[in-house]
């Protein structure tokens, strides 16, 4: 006689926490905007290295970057081996003082450039 096999025991479902009436249902705040660094968005007049690259007029940290990068796609100038670094033309190894500087260093070699 051949023996039928069993199927496999379900697992009980969790148990569902009990919830008490005398608790008050908490409220959420409403979320509230993010500020904007005023640090940031301040202008600031670039060198004569960097403004070779951006222009002379004062611009904001954040738009300085944008700049540099528009520059950097415009020439070709992103490794193309690792797109983490950037290989300097002339212009820019006047503003980062060296032939290749990574993405993240960038932001701390421009900001000796501003004032």
């Amino acid at each position: 006689m051949a023996t039928a096999k069993k199927a496999p025991a379900k697992k009980a479902a969790p148990a569902k926490k009990a919830i008490t009436k005398s608790a008050p249902a908490a409220k959420k705040a409403p979320a509230k905007k993010r500020a904007v660094n005023a640090a940031f968005m301040k202008p600031l007049t670039p060198s004569a290295a960097l403004a070779a690259v951006v222009g002379a007029k004062p611009l904001a940290r954040t738009e300085v970057v944008k700049q540099l990068w528009v520059y950097i796609k415009k020439h070709k100038l992103q490794d193309t081996a690792n797109k983490r670094n950037i290989n300097a033309d002339a212009k820019l190894k006047d503003v980062f003082g060296k032939a290749q500087v990574s993405m993240f260093e960038m932001a701390g070699l421009i900001g000796k450039h501003l004032s």
